[in-house]
């Protein structure tokens, strides 16, 4: 991993992403979370101060090094234990049916082989658990989805894989979980290119 993605990328999203606008996003999407968690693409940890009280232990992961020395210092200072972990989500190392939830927050957007990530996703959930999902993705109005396709090539450098134009309810609803509560929406003080929020729960039956 070079320079840009382990010591840049960890300041730069540690910034962009600690905005009130998300922050209002996490304690919406995550005050339903329960039973024995998964975190995928857990970053710097933003996502600790937001769980519900009962949520006392989580499994979290991401490849990137950087951002994991950068969640270091917030794990630290968390009530919750956080048995965090240098790993992708193409293949995950745990159990059929062993999850009751799983969490993902502005991360399906740069995940390089998404649907396989996404059939782990669902093949690591107990049937009845839920998936928790706050990404940014395709606009629905075609001006932003011009502008979102042209600036996409630059964004997968600048954001380390990070795509503008994937449709996260889409790519969710093929790998077989079913959408339970569903939203889109501009997000306050995020251009619209980068600011179609795809937000909600989906099952697994």
């Amino acid at each position: 991993m070079g320079f840009y993605a382990n010591v840049i990328i960890p300041i730069l999203f540690d910034k962009v992403m600690d905005i009130e606008p998300i922050n209002q996003a996490r304690r919406e999407y995550l005050k339903e979370v329960s039973g024995k968690v998964l975190e995928i693409g857990f970053g710097t940890g933003l996502n600790l101060a937001f769980y519900p009280e009962n949520i006392e232990k989580i499994i979290t992961l991401d490849t990137n090094t950087g951002l994991d020395r950068k969640a270091k210092k917030r794990i630290e200072e968390s009530r919750i234990e956080v048995d965090n972990r240098i790993l992708n989500a193409e293949t995950l190392p745990f159990e059929n049916d062993e999850f009751d939830s799983v969490v993902s927050a502005m991360t399906l957007c740069s995940i390089k082989n998404i649907d396989s990530a996404l059939r782990e996703v669902h093949r690591v959930l107990k049937p009845g658990g839920k998936f928790f999902f706050m990404d940014h993705g395709i606009s629905s109005e075609p001006k932003i989805r011009k502008w979102q396709k042209f600036w996409n090539p630059v964004q997968k450098i600048i954001g380390d894989g990070c795509h503008l134009t994937r449709e996260i309810r889409e790519l969710i609803e093929t790998s077989g979980l079913k959408m339970d509560s569903f939203r889109n929406y501009y997000m306050d003080e995020v251009p619209k290119t980068h600011g179609f929020i795809y937000q909600g729960i989906a099952i697994k039956k």
